[in-house]
């Protein structure tokens, strides 16, 4: 694979992200920077923010297969790369019934989509598929490059890693809150995708093969499961959460900051997890 996506990924919205925070991440050593949410098949912003920057790549983490047409997206990628190549990576997924008034056959309408996209000219080593469960991540295995999971643990990751083999890419994502105030950090966690998502029958039932109860998952999660699903507290306790990922098999971990300053916070993690990990910032 030419895409290099580096050890460290920014995760941020279309909201949070301009081609100037890019470029402060991209300088923070971060090698890839994930626009999340579901981006319109257009990539304008991608585009965007690989023209403010020099060398990170730029990623979709979800690129859903109900909203955004497949013809659209592929010409998109076709645009964006003869500008940028081997700097844009294209994550799809499937979406959510609760949100979805179409959702039917996931497998088969993601499998489809791939079809269309490998139609359409788009190289299997430049998709990866957000999956979570078995059949999912075995999709992600025989058709793309790999995988991009979110709220998802180590275990998860070990777990991933076995049924993948060693080739393919691994990418969790985790979410991250920098304060030692216990009780205040789970409190901003469950009031974002940590809490709120768990209701989500994709994320609950993932959560329950790792482990997780219903009793786990009632309103905006256990203390338990929050704490898994957000790493909190100082930088260095932060930075150990997420290289829990690279340690149980990935091959780039993802970063979901949450609280008053993504961007202060995305650059101070980066500081951190370098220092325990010499020699790897992507740019040095």
């Amino acid at each position: 694979m030419s895409i290099e996506p580096g050890m460290l990924g920014a995760h941020l919205r279309e909201h949070e992200v301009t081609p100037e925070r890019a470029a402060r991440v991209e300088e923070a050593g971060y090698g890839t920077l994930w626009l999340d949410g579901s981006p319109p098949a257009d990539l304008a912003l991608a585009e965007r923010l690989l023209e403010a920057t020099t060398r990170m790549v730029v990623a979709t983490s979800v690129i859903n297969a109900w909203t955004a047409d497949a013809d659209e997206v592929a010409a998109s990628y076709h645009r964006i790369t003869d500008r940028y190549p081997d700097r844009f990576l294209l994550g799809v997924g499937i979406g959510h019934r609760e949100v979805h008034v179409e959702y039917a056959s996931p497998y088969a309408t993601l499998v489809s989509y791939l079809d269309e996209l490998t139609t359409a000219g788009v190289p299997s080593e430049h998709i990866v598929v957000a999956a979570l469960g078995p059949r999912m991540l075995r999709l992600a295995r025989d058709r793309t490059a790999g995988t991009v999971p979110c709220l998802v643990t180590p275990e998860h990751t070990r777990g991933a890693r076995t049924l993948l083999g060693p080739d393919p890419l691994l990418m969790p994502g985790h979410f991250a809150i920098l304060d030692t105030d216990t009780e205040r950090a789970r409190t901003l966690a469950r009031s974002g995708p940590p809490g709120t998502a768990l209701q989500v029958v994709n994320y609950a039932n993932n959560l329950r093969r790792l482990g997780f109860t219903d009793a786990d998952l009632v309103g905006t999660g256990s203390d338990a499961v929050i704490d898994a699903l957000a790493i909190h507290g100082d930088p260095a306790t932060t930075a150990a959460g997420l290289i829990a990922h690279l340690d149980a098999g990935a091959n780039h971990v993802g970063v979901y900051p949450l609280g008053n300053d993504p961007i202060d916070t995305l650059r101070t993690i980066a500081a951190a997890v370098f220092e325990a990990r010499p020699g790897r910032p992507e740019y040095r």
